[in-house]
């Protein structure tokens, strides 16, 4: 059996010894990118190697034509599938990413993992908090070096629409944009991260954190289900976004926690959208 949405810290503290078990520490600060790896430095899931966002899962470099791509576009699938193989993945691994911010980022690495068609990855629900209120251990020490995995490319589990595609949906309103964002900042308000506040025009808002419960594990699939209906008809018309394409990826666990498959991700999201003055921006 593999998890493919979520595991719990019990579960995975069952089989935390399992060789082909992957476990990959996400933690990130998006005011101070060096937070997250010094965090597992200190402490972190035992055999818990690092997955830094800007490094690991993003790619920085500009479009083909010098196009700015948003704040955290996605690397090749090859230099992802390198990135793998030196975390030591294969075909068969069992991988599970966790991070201490309800899932934002182990949500990115779950979602990349199946962009390059490994199903067989989770999300540690309720984060490292949820596996520390069971007693459960940390360790400072650095995880043994594995050697390098043999995952390769296979027919991507997830789809993307890009800016061109978003642009062209602004007059046919086939699709239904979905912004992951706080709902300030998706009004235009308190906007510190991007240099436009607003949203897409016709987009959605539904806050990421609307997903989870008090203690930051995912509501149940129904309670998803039943609060995604109202904004999406039809999850396969679906298009998730955010600041960044990072907590969008959230939005997209929650919907195949609730069984509705099928949305897709916009990877560049309002930081790509606003870069170009020419685009029209709803507040």
């Amino acid at each position: 059996m593999s998890f493919t949405t979520l595991i719990t810290a019990q579960n995975l503290s069952s089989r935390l010894e399992e060789p082909n078990w992957i476990v990959l520490d996400c933690r990130h600060d998006l005011a101070n990118p060096d937070a997250g790896q010094a965090a597992w430095q200190a402490g972190h899931i035992p055999g818990a190697a690092f997955a830094h966002l800007d490094r690991d899962l993003a790619d920085h470099a500009r479009g083909p034509n010098g196009e700015f791509r948003g704040r955290h576009p996605l690397p090749s699938q090859d230099a992802f599938i390198a990135t793998l193989r030196r975390w030591g993945v294969n075909q068969d691994s069992q991988v599970i990413a966790y991070d201490a911010h309800g899932g934002m980022f182990a949500a990115r690495l779950w979602w990349m993992l199946r962009w390059v068609g490994h199903e067989a990855v989770a999300v540690l629900d309720g984060g490292l908090q949820a596996w520390q209120a069971l007693g459960l251990p940390v360790t400072a020490d650095a995880p043994s070096a594995r050697p390098e995995g043999n995952i390769a490319l296979r027919p991507s589990l997830t789809s993307t629409v890009d800016v061109n595609e978003l642009t062209a949906n602004l007059a046919t309103a086939e699709l239904t944009v979905i912004d992951a964002r706080a709902p300030d900042r998706f009004r235009g308000e308190n906007e510190t991260l991007d240099p436009v506040g607003g949203h897409i025009p016709g987009a959605k808002n539904r806050f990421f954190k609307d997903n989870l419960l008090p203690d930051g594990r995912f509501k149940p699939a129904e309670q998803l289900k039943q609060e995604f209906a109202p904004l999406l008809p039809a999850a396969e018309q679906g298009v998730m976004q955010c600041g960044s394409g990072v907590t969008a990826c959230h939005s997209l666990l929650a919907l195949e926690v609730a069984g509705l498959q099928g949305a897709a991700l916009y990877p560049g999201s309002w930081s790509e959208w606003c870069a170009d003055e020419r685009r029209p921006v709803e507040k």
